[in-house]
């Protein structure tokens, strides 16, 4: 029987039933609209992982901590707003063959860290430029990925990918036509920034799902899903 760890995803068939991330043997890290969030006042502390493996991201510096209303958190880079795994090592996201990341986002201004590393150098996915979204592992060089038309700044979700080390953003469900190949272990333990603090993310987020596989149905799935947040 083929294993889902290979990149097999549940199909739209199972969609039709309500497909959602913890379908997937796959999935890695699930931060959810609106659920996990332990607050302090206004600002969100935690945001826990909705998957069983427990990479729940935290902020316990009060004045780091970006803002929630509503299933939105605010990150403002001036702030220093992010969340991490709280330099655990045990608690590392670590990808190292194919992946799949979905993220339902709005930036309000470009340079800002979506995902990354802030205790190891080299890992980040980074929206640098309106049409650019650079993407570096393992602390080589890093390849960009230019945005077919229109810009990164809207309400958007994306979709990135790695199969057989290709990567392929798809934008609002499209791919993009520029790929990059990119080899190597990606290691995530914050949302919002890289080592150490740097290249603040500005916008809101409302939902990453993060998969240690990749395929056209897992892809769709994720699409469809975030498409309605």
């Amino acid at each position: 029987m083929l294993s889902l760890k290979q990149g097999l995803s549940l199909s739209r068939k199972k969609a039709l039933g309500g497909w959602t991330p913890t379908d997937e043997s796959s999935l890695e890290a699930w931060y959810q609209n609106a659920v996990g969030i332990t607050l302090n006042g206004s600002d969100a502390q935690t945001w826990a992982d909705s998957s069983t493996n427990s990479y729940d991201m935290i902020q316990n510096t009060a004045t780091e901590q970006p803002a929630y209303s509503g299933g939105v958190l605010t990150f403002v880079s001036a702030d220093n707003n992010n969340l991490q795994t709280v330099n655990d090592p045990a608690k590392q996201i670590s990808l190292t063959g194919d992946f799949t990341i979905g993220a339902k986002l709005q930036l309000t201004t470009v340079g800002g860290v979506l995902l990354g590393d802030n205790t190891t150098s080299g890992e980040f996915i980074r929206f640098t430029g309106e049409t650019n979204l650079r993407v570096r592992i393992a602390n080589t060089s890093a390849v960009n990925i230019i945005k077919d038309s229109g810009t990164f700044l809207e309400d958007a979700y994306m979709v990135l990918t790695r199969s057989s080390d290709v990567l392929t953003l798809y934008w609002k469900g499209v791919a993009q036509a520029d790929t990059e190949n990119k080899s190597g272990t990606s290691l995530i333990d914050a949302i919002g920034v890289q080592r150490t603090d740097l290249n603040g993310f500005d916008g809101t987020i409302k939902e990453i799902q993060i998969y240690s596989s990749s395929s056209a149905d897992l892809t769709d799935n994720i699409n469809k899903r975030l498409e309605t947040l």
